[in-house]
């Protein structure tokens, strides 16, 4: 009988970045404890010891601040240097930004777009060159309920994951002749540092205080009490990618699956309402063709 490999040498190779904290630190948990290879990303890698610990031989931590094209390239380098190819692609690491649009400066609003825009993009381009090589793949982008509808005080947060949703919507066109699955995850509130740590807020402009006020209030309230279990979280995540046709959204928590029900159901109903103002917009047979006036009076 052939021998079989060793176990560091089985299973699939995730890559997962902004794995010191969160969701992603307890997606990484849940992929070592199926048997599968990780490579865990961190700017600080000393915050991955505890991961390294439990599987050594199949876990690879590396440091990544995805705003950093180069170390996003010498991240993925390492990860195919260490296990020969990258089968999940989990962009996770972010942040959220609180605050009005007119409160936040130029360089608070570009540091979140990089973080969580374009540091996902990078990190995806890096990786795509072997996910076609390998003619298989799955890229799960960590978005959120704020990628299918803005809150106040979230305003910017949203645009990133908005943005991040038509990305991936885009690729996941693109790649699935090349056996390529692009997963867009929608986390609603979990029990994670989200509203704590991992958030920052915009000098206040007084007013907008009357409206934002309240909701700072409300999401800082929520902390430590969120519905969602992380772990519960990333047994999904990991189900979602080991699927035939993995879906292309992924909504996570019954707080998630209602609001996004009820924005998707506001939306049709706006289209119906609105429907006879913009519907009667298109050129007609009677109009004829503006592009053939114009060319007729040049």
């Amino acid at each position: 009988m052939p021998s079989q490999p060793p176990a560091h040498e089985t299973g699939k190779v995730w890559f997962i970045t902004g794995t010191s904290t969160g969701l992603g630190r307890a997606l990484a948990r849940e992929v070592i404890a199926v048997g599968d290879r990780l490579v865990a990303t961190a700017r600080d890698t000393t915050t991955l010891s505890d991961l390294v610990a439990l599987a050594p031989e199949r876990v690879h931590a590396v440091p990544l601040d995805v705003t950093e094209p180069a170390a996003v390239r010498d991240a993925v380098a390492i990860a195919l240097k260490e296990f020969g190819r990258i089968d999940v692609l989990v962009n996770n690491a972010g942040y959220a930004l609180r605050g009005a649009v007119e409160e936040l400066s130029d360089a608070d609003l570009r540091r979140q777009f990089d973080t969580n825009v374009f540091g996902a993009l990078d990190v995806t381009r890096a990786v795509l060159p072997t996910m076609r090589e390998q003619r298989s793949g799955c890229i799960v982008q960590m978005s959120s309920v704020g990628g299918v509808m803005a809150t106040l005080g979230g305003t910017a947060y949203a645009g990133t994951k908005f943005a991040l949703e038509g990305l991936s919507e885009g690729l996941a066109a693109e790649v699935a002749h090349l056996g390529i699955h692009v997963v867009i995850v929608e986390p609603g509130p979990f029990r994670t540092d989200f509203s704590g740590r991992s958030v920052r807020f915009a000098d206040p402009i007084e007013d907008y205080r009357p409206a934002l006020d309240p909701a700072k209030k409300q999401f800082l309230a929520m902390h430590g009490t969120q519905p969602g279990d992380p772990a519960r979280a990333a047994r999904a995540i990991i189900t979602a990618t080991q699927m035939d046709k993995p879906p292309l959204r992924l909504p996570l928590g019954a707080n998630a699956i209602d609001r996004i029900r009820e924005r998707l159901q506001l939306r049709l109903k706006e289209v119906d309402t609105i429907e006879q103002l913009g519907r009667p917009t298109d050129f007609t047979a009677t109009t004829g063709d503006g592009a053939g006036r114009e060319a007729d009076e040049s």
